[in-house]
């Protein structure tokens, strides 16, 4: 299953419309809409806030479930690692 299937999944789950996520990320429902159908890929912090607002764990969208010696310190760095890259790499 593609992370905006799962998103999907999570916010009908709760009920919630893709304008009600997208209003506490906060980004418009436009944008909101191309990461659940896998067109758009959401920032590191837009993920982090859509495992907030839907109660998700990040291993579980980003498929690393089976590997548990990932532990959240793992993530954060590799996060900061991704948008220390994407920053540098918009200069050249």
């Amino acid at each position: 299953m593609k992370i905006g299937e799962k998103i999907r999944n999570a916010r009908e789950d709760m009920d919630l419309l893709q304008s009600d996520v997208a209003n506490q990320i906060p980004m418009n429902q436009s944008n909101y809409s191309k990461i659940e159908r896998d067109v758009q890929e959401p920032s590191m912090e837009q993920l982090r806030r859509i495992c907030q607002i839907l109660k998700l764990d990040p291993k579980y969208l980003l498929n690393l479930e089976e590997f548990e010696f990932i532990s959240a310190d793992d993530i954060r760095l590799l996060s900061d690692a991704k948008e220390f890259i994407e920053k540098h790499s918009k200069k050249t």
